[in-house]
């Protein structure tokens, strides 16, 4: 059994349906990307997935319970946890602050919350940002920061909602040596990516949608030479180069 499981998962809106039957597994450890051009379903899915939308149809299990359906916090105490495409850290608050809004799924205890959070940041090696205002943090500096905070939930699963967009090469390098040393510590990571230079070096497995519905899933190189996925999404060009 596959520590995350969607099978048949379908979010309509009125007469759009946004997911058709989309199923996808995840096993511990493993990073699989979801990939497809804009409008095609990803973050609709995600958020079906995490419990920010109730799917109309399919199934979402986790480490053998079944989850569709529930609340958002329900779903992060069972240790499965999003991230956003737009970040929007409290901006009034520390890093060392906003990370301890994660801690507080786990716990009530304000120390506890706070010795998590510092050791969350020193693990991504953040501390030197914990007494810096959320606010004065440069994009890669509130993609990280998101990242902080859903990694101090305690998760068993992370999805990250487009960590990578907006941002420059190297700091997109440096947020993934971040990611595989997350994926390394056991913790599976399903993510939403359009940079495909992230995703073929992240990702184990592919999975693409089109117009709400899967229509590939393999290997990045059997993905890279399928022609539906070139015809729809990765076009000729970036093939070739």
């Amino acid at each position: 059994m596959s520590l995350l499981e969607v099978n048949g998962l379908t979010k309509r809106f009125g007469g759009l349906v946004a997911v058709n039957n989309l199923s996808v597994n995840l096993d511990r450890g493993e990073i699989v990307a979801l990939i497809g051009p804009n409008g095609a379903g990803k973050t609709t899915a995600f958020s079906a997935i995490a419990g920010y939308y109730k799917p109309n149809a399919g199934t979402v299990t986790f480490n053998g319970q079944n989850i569709t359906g529930l609340r958002p916090d329900q779903i992060c105490k069972y240790g499965l946890v999003r991230t956003f495409q737009v970040v929007r850290p409290f901006q009034s608050l520390s890093v060392l602050d906003n990370v301890m809004v994660g801690a507080y799924a786990r716990t009530n205890d304000v120390n506890i919350a706070r010795k998590k959070s510092m050791e969350t940041l020193e693990y991504l090696e953040m501390q030197n940002m914990a007494k810096q205002t959320a606010s004065g943090l440069p994009i890669a500096g509130r993609k990280r920061l998101e990242i902080a905070r859903a990694l101090a939930t305690d998760p068993k699963i992370l999805l990250l909602d487009e960590t990578m967009a907006g941002l420059r090469p190297t700091e997109a390098d440096e947020v993934i040596k971040m990611v595989q040393k997350i994926s390394h510590s056991g913790v599976a990571i399903l993510l939403v990516e359009h940079v495909m230079r992230v995703v073929m070096s992240l990702a184990g497995r592919i999975v693409v949608l089109h117009h709400g519905e899967k229509i590939a899933e393999g290997t990045p190189a059997e993905i890279t030479q399928n022609q539906q996925v070139i015809d729809a999404y990765l076009g000729e060009a970036h093939v070739e180069s």
